[in-house]
C-alpha cells in the first residue's frame, strides 16, 4: 500500500469484483450488467467501499445498483461514486421485494471483523433471503483466521476474494458457507502463510522418483500390520493403497495374508520396513500392531483402532489419520466441537502426540507437531468420497509416500491430495467404492505434469 497511489488496490478490488459478479449473472443465464437489480449490503470498512465502487462500475454497465447502508461510516469515496454513477443509497428498508433483486453484493465486514452479525445485518440479510450472495473477500459473519463460524454469517454462492486466499475460504466449516470462490490478483507481496494448499503442480514436485541406479529397496518398503479375521477387507484395501508403484515394495502381515497375495502377487511377507501402517480393520490386534511398529523405529501410519493405544508421542515420526469421532475419542473431546474448530484440534493433537494429525473431513487438515510449519488443508475430493473403506487406502498410500522417503507432511498432505484426486476421476460424479479410488490412484500420479513430462 505504501508503494502504490492512495485507493489502487481498492479500484483493483473493485474491477475484480465487479467483472466476478457479471460473470455470476451469466452463469445463471441472465446475461450482463444491463439492466440488473443490483443491492449492496455495505458496511463501515474497505470491504463495503469494495462493494461500493463495484457497484459504480456496474451501474455504468447499466445495472440498478441500490446501497443499504449499514453503518454512518460508510467508505465516503464509494458513496459518492456510486451516486455520480446513478446508483442509489439509502439505509435499509423495513421491507423489500426480494424478487427485485438479481444478486446481492455482501460488503457488511471484511477480515478484521469478529464473528457474527449485528442485528441490523441479520434483518437485511432476511428481508433478501432466497436472492444470490456475492460476498466481498469473505462471508460476512465468519472468523476470518480460524475458519470457525459463532452465531449468525452469511451464506455465499460465490466469494471474491483479493491478493490470496484467507483461511476460512480453505476451513471448515467457514469454507462452507463460501460457495464457489474466485481469486482476483491485485498485486500484494504476500508473507509465509500459516495455512497452505497444496495444487497439483506442488504435489508433483513432492512425488519420489527412482534414481537412475536405484532398486527396489531403496525405492522404500512399506509395511502393513492391518486388517483381522472380522474385517480382512480393510487389509486388502489399505494394500491397494500402498501398492500404486510410489514405493519399491510393499509387505503384509496379518491374518488376511493369502487373500492379500491372491489379489496382489508381488506383495511379500513379513521384514524389514522404512515405513509401517498400522490399525485398519486391526480390530483386538490393533495394540500389538503398534508395539510392533514402533519397535522397528521406522515412521508409522497409525489409522483406526490402534489410534486408541495412544496415550502420549511415540519417540519415532508418526501420522495420525483420525476422523472427528476417532479423535474426539482420542483426546476426550466432544465431536462435535472438533468438527466445528477442526484447525484448533488438529494442531492441539499434533502438539500432544508430537505427530503430523490429519484430521479427515470434507477439508482434511494437516497439522505438524512443529508450530511454524503452515497448516495444510486439501480441497480435492467429492463427497462420494465418504464410503466404507476409503480410509483404509488413504492410509496405505500415505505408508507409501512415508517408506519413500517423503517428510511425515509431505506424506500426509500429498496422499490426501492424490487420493481426492482419485476419487474424483473413479466418480465422474457418480457412487464409487473404495477399491474405485485405489485403481485410480496411479492415473492421477500419471496425469501431474511434472511426472507424466
Amino acid at each position: 500500500m505504501a508503494s502504490l497511489p492512495e485507493g489502487a488496490l481498492m479500484q483493483r478490488a473493485a474491477a475484480g469484483l465487479a467483472y466476478a459478479v457479471i460473470g455470476h449473472l451469466r452463469g445463471r443465464g441472465l446475461g450482463g450488467a444491463y439492466g440488473k437489480r443490483i443491492v449492496l449490503l455495505v458496511g463501515s470498512g474497505d470491504n463495503g467501499g469494495d462493494a461500493l465502487y463495484a457497484g459504480a462500475l456496474l451501474a455504468r454497465r447499466g445495472a440498478r445498483v441500490e446501497a443499504w447502508l449499514l453503518s454512518d461510516r460508510a467508505h465516503a469515496g464509494g458513496v459518492a461514486a456510486l451516486k455520480a454513477a446513478g446508483g442509489t443509497v439509502s439505509s435499509v428498508p423495513t421491507r423489500s421485494n426480494k424478487g427485485a433483486f438479481d444478486v446481492v453484493v455482501d460488503g457488511i465486514v471484511g477480515i478484521g471483523g469478529k464473528p457474527g452479525l449485528r442485528p441490523d445485518a441479520e434483518a437485511a440479510l432476511a428481508i433478501l433471503a432466497g436472492v444470490p450472495v456475492v460476498s466481498v473477500d469473505t462471508p460476512s459473519g465468519v472468523c476470518v483466521d480460524s475458519g470457525e463460524v459463532d452465531g449468525a454469517h452469511v451464506t455465499a454462492d460465490l466469494t471474491v476474494t483479493f491478493g490470496t486466499y484467507k483461511p476460512c475460504h480453505l476451513l471448515d466449516p467457514a469454507a462452507s458457507a463460501c460457495g464457489t470462490v474466485q481469486l482476483v490478483d491485485i498485486g500484494l507481496r504476500l508473507p509465509t502463510p500459516a495455512i497452505e494448499s497444496l495444487e497439483a503442480a506442488d504435489v508433483a514436485d513432492l512425488m519420489p522418483r527412482p534414481a537412475p541406479a536405484g532398486h527396489k529397496y531403496s525405492r522404500g518398503v512399506v509395511g502393513l500390520r492391518v486388517g483381522s479375521a472380522t474385517y480382512p477387507g480393510a487389509a486388502l484395501l489399505a494394500v491397494s493403497g500402498a501398492n500404486t508403484g510410489l514405493a519399491g515394495m510393499v509387505r503384509y502381515v496379518g491374518t488376511a495374508s493369502e487373500w492379500v497375495k491372491r489379489h496382489n502377487p508381488e506383495v511379500v511377507g513379513d521384514g524389514q520396513a522404512q515405513a509401517w501402517v498400522v490399525g485398519s480393520g486391526s480390530a483386538d490386534g490393533a495394540n500389538s500392531a503398534l508395539a510392533f511398529a514402533r519397535a522397528s523405529g521406522v515412521p508409522l501410519v497409525i489409522d483406526a483402532d490402534s489410534l486408541r493405544a495412544l496415550n502420549g508421542p511415540l519417540g519415532v515420526p508418526a501420522i495420525l489419520t483420525p476422523h472427528a469421532g476417532e479423535l474426539a475419542a482420542l483426546i476426550r473431546e466432544d465431536r462435535g466441537e472438533i468438527e466445528a474448530r477442526p484447525l484448533h484440534y488438529a494442531r492441539l493433537a499434533a502438539k500432544r502426540f508430537d505427530a503430523v494429525v490429519l484430521l479427515k473431513g470434507r477439508r482434511t487438515t494437516i497439522a505438524s507437531p512443529d508450530p511454524d510449519t503452515p497448516v495444510r488443508v486439501n480441497t480435492t475430493g467429492t463427497s462420494w468420497l465418504a464410503t466404507a473403506g476409503s480410509g483404509d487406502v488413504l492410509g496405505g498410500l500415505i505408508g507409501s509416500l512415508l517408506a519413500a522417503g517423503l517428510a511425515p507432511i509431505d506424506a500426509a498432505s500429498a496422499g490426501a491430495w492424490l487420493h481426492g484426486a482419485a476419487a474424483t476421476l473413479a466418480s465422474a460424479g457418480g457412487p464409487v467404492t473404495a477399491s474405485g479410488v485405489a485403481a485410480a490412484i496411479p492415473a492421477v500420479i500419471r496425469s501431474l505434469p511434472a511426472v507424466s513430462s
